[in-house]
């Protein structure tokens, strides 16, 4: 018996002593596969493919141009930033300056995700507000649009330059110019004159303007590189532009007839008094017009970026799937790409034209006189 109770406190002894040592170890354990959940997640955070952040990254605007990414490095075109703070005053410099100083200089910042002006140049005011000073800054859209106008212009103006140099009744022109010969008298012709009416002409250097603008920056919207790949037609702000140009030509050389027939149009008397049904209605569909013109642009052309943009994304979130399934998804996301590459040329001629033809068929309607007015015409 006395032995058995030594053996036992032997035992109670010595278990005793190793359970530092062994819970020392499990603890080195019990860290090590943690540092290893930490690296792994890291890695696995690293390695995921962030498709909101890559789609909303393209087709928003930004205070520097994205051209490429070569292994870690980041390959980007700074842009100057201007703004009118209403504390320091004008502030002008580089946006590469906001990445030097950790994403603050002379008190300006972006502002994080989730912020009220998320994305946008903002200040903090002494209660640390979030402040949204005057901002004129040449952002990417801007430069694309700035880019895009320069090329117009220089396509305009040498198919001008040789009707110049060779006078009316010479021989017709060919390629390049002969083309656009082509494509300009559809525009006029099948859209403006047959839309508008006989004044057409008063109002064809901005219908011509219109189409071949929006053209223009739907096409460089697709070229994936530098100068292209900006969304300028699917931000909102420029179609807004667009409409508000078309509200100004309806409204403001708008005929007798048109504002008569908005405000006491040729309708029943009870839908116009007492209550006023019909010239509300007239009075409403003003702003409306315009307001589809804006939507109908800016929506389809950000539809048809976001569509090519989630379908390329499509390779890379299938890549920790299996060679297989990554294998498959590929051939399906490229052969898609290209039809949705084609289809949109296809749309960038398409929402070109409608524009140009609502624009037209409203300033048309603006335009029209009334049926004795133009009897007495005839009759002259």
């Amino acid at each position: 018996m006395r032995n058995l109770l030594t053996g036992i406190f032997l035992m109670l002894g010595m278990l005793l002593v190793t359970l530092p040592v062994q819970a020392q170890g499990v603890e080195a354990e019990l860290d090590s596969l943690a540092k290893q959940d930490d690296v792994t997640a890291a890695e696995q955070k690293e390695n995921t493919v962030d498709v909101k952040e890559i789609v909303f990254g393209h087709i928003g605007d930004a205070y520097e141009w994205h051209i490429t990414t070569w292994g870690k490095t980041h390959v980007t075109i700074p842009l100057p930033i201007i703004v009118y703070s209403s504390q320091s005053g004008w502030h002008a410099f580089l946006s590469s300056r906001l990445e030097e100083n950790e994403g603050v200089y002379e008190g300006f910042s972006i502002a994080p995700a989730g912020s009220k002006y998320e994305g946008k140049l903002v200040e903090h005011d002494a209660a640390g507000n979030e402040i949204r000073p005057w901002d004129i800054s040449i952002t990417k859209v801007t430069l694309s649009l700035l880019i895009n106008s320069v090329l117009l212009l220089i396509i305009i103006l040498a198919v001008a330059q040789w009707y110049r140099k060779h006078p009316q009744g010479s021989a017709a022109p060919g390629g390049f110019v002969g083309f656009m010969e082509m494509f300009i008298m559809m525009v006029n012709d099948d859209i403006i004159k047959s839309c508008v009416g006989p004044k057409y002409r008063k109002f064809a250097p901005y219908l011509l303007t219109a189409f071949f603008f929006i053209f223009i920056n739907n096409m460089m919207g697709l070229i994936p590189i530098f100068p292209g790949g900006a969304n300028v037609t699917g931000n909102i702000a420029i179609t807004m532009v667009l409409a508000l140009f078309t509200f100004v030509a309806v409204n403001l050389f708008g005929t007798k007839t048109y504002w008569k027939d908005i405000f006491w149009p040729d309708v029943p008397w009870w839908l116009k008094v007492p209550i006023p049904m019909m010239p509300f209605i007239e009075f409403f569909g003003i702003f409306t017009k315009p307001f589809a013109l804006m939507i109908r642009l800016f929506a389809n052309m950000l539809a048809g970026h976001m569509a090519m943009l989630v379908l390329t994304c499509l390779i890379f979130i299938s890549a920790s799937m299996g060679p297989a399934l990554n294998g498959t998804l590929t051939v399906a996301s490229v052969l898609f790409n290209i039809f949705m590459n084609a289809l949109e040329l296809l749309v960038a001629f398409i929402q070109a034209y409608v524009f140009t033809m609502l624009s037209a068929v409203f300033i048309g309607l603006a335009q029209e006189e009334h049926k004795e007015v133009k009897v007495k015409e005839n009759n002259n």
